[in-house]
Protein backbone atom coordinates (compact mmCIF):
# COMPACT_ATOMS: atom_id res chain seq x y z
CA UNK A 1 0.00 0.00 0.00
CA UNK A 2 1.22 3.42 -0.76
CA UNK A 3 -0.67 6.69 -0.60
CA UNK A 4 -0.40 8.65 -3.80
CA UNK A 5 -2.36 10.40 -6.54
CA UNK A 6 -0.68 9.91 -9.93
CA UNK A 7 2.19 7.96 -11.36
CA UNK A 8 4.54 10.94 -11.14
CA UNK A 9 3.82 11.43 -7.46
CA UNK A 10 4.35 7.75 -6.77
CA UNK A 11 8.10 8.02 -7.14
CA UNK A 12 8.76 6.59 -10.57
CA UNK A 13 10.62 9.63 -11.78
CA UNK A 14 14.38 9.21 -12.17
CA UNK A 15 15.06 12.03 -9.72
CA UNK A 16 13.53 10.02 -6.88
CA UNK A 17 16.04 7.17 -7.15
CA UNK A 18 18.91 9.14 -5.66
CA UNK A 19 16.89 10.82 -2.92
CA UNK A 20 15.37 9.08 0.05
CA UNK A 21 13.62 5.74 0.02
CA UNK A 22 10.50 4.25 -1.49
CA UNK A 23 8.78 2.25 1.25
CA UNK A 24 6.79 -0.95 0.85
CA UNK A 25 4.33 -1.38 3.70
CA UNK A 26 2.79 -4.86 3.36
CA UNK A 27 0.36 -4.41 6.27
CA UNK A 28 -2.99 -2.84 5.37
CA UNK A 29 -3.70 -1.74 8.95
CA UNK A 30 -0.21 -0.33 9.45
CA UNK A 31 -0.72 1.66 6.24
CA UNK A 32 -4.07 2.90 7.56
CA UNK A 33 -2.27 4.07 10.69
CA UNK A 34 0.31 5.85 8.54
CA UNK A 35 -2.17 7.59 6.20
CA UNK A 36 -4.97 8.07 8.77
CA UNK A 37 -7.48 6.00 6.80
CA UNK A 38 -6.74 8.17 3.76
CA UNK A 39 -7.57 11.40 5.57
CA UNK A 40 -4.12 12.95 6.03
CA UNK A 41 -3.34 15.85 3.72
CA UNK A 42 -1.64 14.61 0.57
CA UNK A 43 -2.59 11.02 1.40
CA UNK A 44 -6.27 11.05 0.52
CA UNK A 45 -5.84 8.43 -2.21
CA UNK A 46 -4.61 4.98 -1.22
CA UNK A 47 -3.15 2.64 -3.79
CA UNK A 48 -2.51 -1.07 -3.42
CA UNK A 49 0.67 -1.90 -5.28
CA UNK A 50 1.08 -5.59 -6.08
CA UNK A 51 4.65 -6.68 -6.71
CA UNK A 52 6.09 -10.03 -7.76
CA UNK A 53 7.12 -12.49 -5.07
CA UNK A 54 10.52 -12.75 -6.77
CA UNK A 55 11.04 -9.01 -6.46
CA UNK A 56 9.99 -8.96 -2.81
CA UNK A 57 12.36 -11.83 -2.03
CA UNK A 58 15.21 -10.15 -3.93
CA UNK A 59 14.70 -7.02 -1.83
CA UNK A 60 14.72 -9.04 1.41
CA UNK A 61 17.89 -10.93 0.41
CA UNK A 62 19.60 -7.63 -0.39
CA UNK A 63 18.34 -5.68 2.62
CA UNK A 64 19.92 -4.69 5.88
CA UNK A 65 18.37 -3.43 9.09
CA UNK A 66 17.64 0.30 9.12
CA UNK A 67 19.23 0.62 12.55
CA UNK A 68 22.30 -0.71 14.35
CA UNK A 69 21.58 -3.67 16.60
CA UNK A 70 24.22 -5.00 18.97
CA UNK A 71 24.59 -8.74 18.58
CA UNK A 72 23.35 -8.68 14.99
CA UNK A 73 26.04 -6.38 13.62
CA UNK A 74 29.75 -6.75 14.35
CA UNK A 75 29.89 -3.06 15.30
CA UNK A 76 28.39 0.27 14.29
CA UNK A 77 30.99 0.88 11.58
CA UNK A 78 30.22 -2.50 9.96
CA UNK A 79 26.49 -1.73 10.07
CA UNK A 80 27.07 1.69 8.43
CA UNK A 81 29.09 0.03 5.63
CA UNK A 82 26.29 -2.50 5.10
CA UNK A 83 23.68 0.29 5.10
CA UNK A 84 25.57 2.23 2.42
CA UNK A 85 25.92 -0.90 0.26
CA UNK A 86 22.40 -2.33 0.62
CA UNK A 87 19.77 -1.25 -1.92
CA UNK A 88 17.03 -2.11 0.58
CA UNK A 89 16.52 -1.75 4.31
CA UNK A 90 14.09 -3.20 6.80
CA UNK A 91 12.53 -1.76 9.89
CA UNK A 92 10.04 -3.50 12.12
CA UNK A 93 7.17 -1.36 13.42
CA UNK A 94 4.35 -2.36 15.76
CA UNK A 95 1.47 -3.92 13.84
CA UNK A 96 -1.90 -2.20 14.32
CA UNK A 97 -5.39 -3.38 15.15
CA UNK A 98 -8.60 -2.10 13.56
CA UNK A 99 -8.61 0.90 15.88
CA UNK A 100 -4.98 1.50 14.84
CA UNK A 101 -3.64 0.74 18.31
CA UNK A 102 -0.22 -0.94 18.45
CA UNK A 103 -0.17 -4.72 18.80
CA UNK A 104 2.54 -6.70 20.65
CA UNK A 105 4.13 -7.94 17.41
CA UNK A 106 5.83 -6.14 14.57
CA UNK A 107 5.19 -5.62 10.88
CA UNK A 108 7.92 -5.42 8.27
CA UNK A 109 8.52 -2.15 6.41
CA UNK A 110 10.84 -2.40 3.41
CA UNK A 111 12.67 0.70 2.16
CA UNK A 112 14.04 0.68 -1.39
CA UNK A 113 16.72 2.86 -2.99
CA UNK A 114 18.97 2.74 -6.03
CA UNK A 115 18.77 -0.55 -7.90
CA UNK A 116 15.92 -1.84 -5.71
CA UNK A 117 13.76 1.25 -6.36
CA UNK A 118 14.46 0.99 -10.08
CA UNK A 119 13.53 -2.70 -10.15
CA UNK A 120 10.40 -2.00 -8.11
CA UNK A 121 9.20 0.57 -10.62
CA UNK A 122 10.36 -1.13 -13.81
CA UNK A 123 10.18 -4.88 -13.12
CA UNK A 124 8.41 -5.93 -9.94
CA UNK A 125 5.17 -3.96 -10.08
CA UNK A 126 2.41 -6.29 -11.28
CA UNK A 127 -0.69 -4.17 -10.60
CA UNK A 128 -1.75 -0.91 -9.01
CA UNK A 129 -5.30 -0.51 -7.71
CA UNK A 130 -7.01 2.46 -6.13
CA UNK A 131 -8.38 1.06 -2.85
CA UNK A 132 -9.56 4.39 -1.47
CA UNK A 133 -13.26 3.34 -1.52
CA UNK A 134 -12.38 0.16 0.42
CA UNK A 135 -10.37 2.20 2.93
CA UNK A 136 -13.34 4.53 3.51
CA UNK A 137 -15.76 1.62 3.81
CA UNK A 138 -13.62 -0.22 6.37
CA UNK A 139 -13.04 3.01 8.29
CA UNK A 140 -16.79 3.75 8.40
CA UNK A 141 -17.46 0.25 9.77
CA UNK A 142 -14.74 0.62 12.41
CA UNK A 143 -16.01 4.08 13.36
CA UNK A 144 -19.53 2.67 13.65
CA UNK A 145 -18.33 -0.18 15.89
CA UNK A 146 -19.01 -2.98 13.38
CA UNK A 147 -15.59 -4.60 13.69
CA UNK A 148 -16.76 -8.03 12.47
CA UNK A 149 -17.90 -6.57 9.15
CA UNK A 150 -14.71 -4.50 8.91
CA UNK A 151 -12.53 -7.59 9.41
CA UNK A 152 -14.31 -9.39 6.58
CA UNK A 153 -13.34 -6.60 4.19
CA UNK A 154 -9.64 -6.54 5.07
CA UNK A 155 -7.33 -7.62 2.25
CA UNK A 156 -5.76 -11.08 2.56
CA UNK A 157 -2.16 -10.74 3.70
CA UNK A 158 0.55 -13.38 3.63
CA UNK A 159 3.01 -13.60 6.47
CA UNK A 160 6.71 -14.26 6.02
CA UNK A 161 6.42 -17.60 7.78
CA UNK A 162 8.35 -20.25 5.96
CA UNK A 163 10.71 -17.53 4.72
CA UNK A 164 13.07 -17.73 7.70
CA UNK A 165 16.17 -17.90 5.48
CA UNK A 166 15.14 -14.64 3.78
CA UNK A 167 14.66 -12.64 6.95
CA UNK A 168 17.10 -14.27 9.41
CA UNK A 169 19.67 -11.49 8.86
CA UNK A 170 16.93 -8.88 9.46
CA UNK A 171 15.82 -9.92 12.93
CA UNK A 172 17.23 -9.04 16.28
Amino acid sequence: MSPSRRRGEFGWGRKVYGHGLTWIKPSFLWMMYRCGWGTKEGQETVLAVEISREGFEWALRNACLSHYLRGVHENQAAWKRELRRAPARVQWDPERDLRLRPLPYRSLQLGLSGEAARRYADEWTVAIRDVTPLVHEVHALVSGGDLDSAVRLLPQEDSCTGQDELIAHLQG
